[in-house]
């Protein structure tokens, strides 16, 4: 395990595609009116774009700017390729490696000059992040707790349930903060589940749901102690 004096939590999600960057923008915005330094850090990104002759994350930048522009661009996602693809693959497409020890090495700016560290996995917990790593390594060797991102949709408890089993059997076992109920998108007139997966999730989970973030909303529908949970 990475050795840290600066708390901080590691949000995972259920499936690519739930708004984890999203979630993790939102909790920035909340911490930095509590007065804090938020570092906020993604260790590697698939699908990015080229602007301007750099290849940027769209989703690095959202968190950059969701916590204020604190530190450097490129240290929040320091390994970034254009291929929408796995890392490793993505890597592969452009001749390259995901480098393993970068992924590490790259928390330490923040662990230096931030008060509490967001981290964004990309995907969920299995997504590979090199040829024989997962996003769980990550999480196991940074230590802080998971934070559970799901999308409020038809599939969600099986989702979550899966995520919340991966947690508790993977290595030493990873510490679960919570769980984010997400809405990324305008509700379907045809999901009635959306009505009643908050209530099955708290009666299925033991980890709480922490917050529901409504489609668009810049805030949370609870009021959650983010920085207490951040350890």
């Amino acid at each position: 395990m990475i050795q840290r004096t600066v708390p901080g939590l590691f949000v995972t999600g259920t499936d690519t595609g739930v708004g984890k960057t999203y979630v993790t923008a939102c909790i920035a915005r909340r911490l930095r009116r509590d007065g804090l330094r938020v570092g906020v850090y993604k260790p590697v990104a698939s699908g990015c774009v080229w602007r301007d002759g750099h290849l940027v994350s769209d989703d690095a930048l959202a968190l950059w700017d969701a916590a204020g522009r604190f530190g450097e661009l490129d240290a929040v996602c320091p390994q970034r390729f254009a291929a929408p693809l796995a890392p490793p693959l993505a890597a592969a497409a452009e001749g390259r490696v995901v480098d393993a020890a970068l992924l590490r090495a790259g928390l330490q700016p923040w662990l230096d000059g931030a008060d509490v560290v967001l981290v964004e996995g990309a995907g969920g917990l299995m997504s590979p992040v090199t040829d024989v790593e997962f996003v769980a390594d990550l999480a196991c060797d940074f230590g802080f707790p998971l934070l559970v991102v799901a999308a409020n949709a038809l599939g969600v408890i099986n989702q979550t349930l899966q995520t919340l089993i991966t947690a508790a059997v993977f290595r030493e076992g990873l510490d679960v903060a919570g769980i984010v109920l997400n809405h990324p998108r305008p509700a379907p007139p045809d999901d009635p589940s959306i009505a009643t997966n908050r209530r099955e999730l708290e009666r299925h989970c033991v980890p709480p749901i922490l917050a529901e973030l409504a489609w668009q909303a810049e805030d949370f529908d609870d009021a959650v102690p983010w920085q207490a949970l951040a350890r």
